[in-house]
C-alpha cells in the first residue's frame, strides 16, 4: 500500500525540516519545496494527496497558488501561514483551501489536520463519481458542475467535500457537528466559518438566491438541508 504523499511549500528551511520530520514519523511520504515554481514543476510528475502551502512565497503569491491547486488538482490544500488575521483566513478559504493553520504551530496538530483530510469515506457513502440533481451534473472525478446547456463550472476540492455530503444525504438535516465529524477539522469558529464560506460559494455556483435558496436551506440553530432530487450514476 502506497503511503500518502504530502508536499510542503515554504521558503523557511526550519519549517520544512520540522514538518518533514513530523510527517515522516507519522507514516507519510513527503516532498518539500522552497519555491512555487519548483513545486509546480514537480506536479507534472506526481500528484500529492495533501499540499501544505505558505502564503509568503518569494516567487509567487501564495493565495494565487492555493487557488490554482484548488481548481486544478485533486489534492487537499492546507494553508500554513504567519498571517493570523481573520480576513486572511476568509480569503484563503474562499479561494478553495480546505484548512488554515497559523504559525507558530504544533506539528502534532498539523499531522492531525492532515489525517482528518485523508479520513476514508463512510462505508455507506456511494462510490459513484457522478451525481445528477435539479438540472445539474456533478463530476467529482473532474471537479466540475455541468448545467443543462453543457456549460462547465469548476469547483474546488473543499467545495466538493461539502457538495458530496449534501448529495449523499438529500432532504435530511445535516448538523454542524455531523459536518465536522465527517469532513474533519477542529470544531469551533474556524470550522464554522470555513463551512459558511464553502456553502456560500456552492450556492453562488448553483445560481441560488442568497436570501431564498431553493437547494441548500439553512435551518438556523440546527444545520442544513439539501432539498434537491439526487440520482447517482
Amino acid at each position: 500500500m502506497t503511503l500518502p504523499l504530502v508536499t510542503i511549500v515554504d521558503d523557511e528551511p526550519e519549517i520544512r525540516r520540522v514538518l518533514t520530520d513530523a510527517l515522516e514519523e507519522a507514516g507519510f511520504r513527503t516532498q518539500s519545496f522552497a519555491r512555487a515554481r519548483e513545486f509546480e514543476a514537480a506536479l507534472k510528475r506526481v500528484t500529492p494527496d495533501v499540499c501544505l502551502v505558505d502564503l509568503s512565497l518569494p516567487d509567487t503569491d501564495g493565495l494565487a497558488l492555493v487557488h490554482r491547486l484548488a481548481l486544478e488538482q485533486g489534492a487537499a490544500v492546507i494553508i500554513i501561514s504567519g498571517r493570523a488575521q481573520v480576513q486572511d483566513r476568509v480569503t484563503g478559504l474562499e479561494l478553495g483551501a480546505d484548512d488554515y493553520i497559523t504559525k507558530p504551530f504544533d506539528p502534532a496538530e498539523v499531522v492531525a489536520r492532515i489525517r482528518a483530510r485523508l479520513r476514508p469515506p463512510r462505508a455507506q457513502v456511494a462510490q459513484s463519481e457522478v451525481a445528477r440533481f435539479n438540472g445539474w451534473t456533478a463530476y467529482f472525478d473532474r471537479y466540475v458542475l455541468v448545467d443543462d446547456s453543457g456549460a462547465e463550472l469548476p469547483f474546488s476540492h473543499a467545495e466538493g467535500e461539502v457538495l458530496r455530503l449534501f448529495l449523499e444525504s438529500p432532504k435530511r438535516l445535516i448538523s454542524r457537528a455531523q459536518m465536522q465529524e465527517t469532513l474533519g477539522g477542529a470544531a469551533g469558529d474556524s470550522f464554522d466559518r470555513a463551512m459558511d464560506v464553502r456553502i456560500s460559494r456552492l450556492r453562488t455556483k448553483l445560481g441560488e438566491d442568497p436570501k431564498n435558496p431553493r437547494l441548500i436551506k439553512t435551518i438556523y440553530g440546527a444545520g442544513y438541508i439539501f432539498l434537491g432530487d439526487v440520482e447517482w450514476q
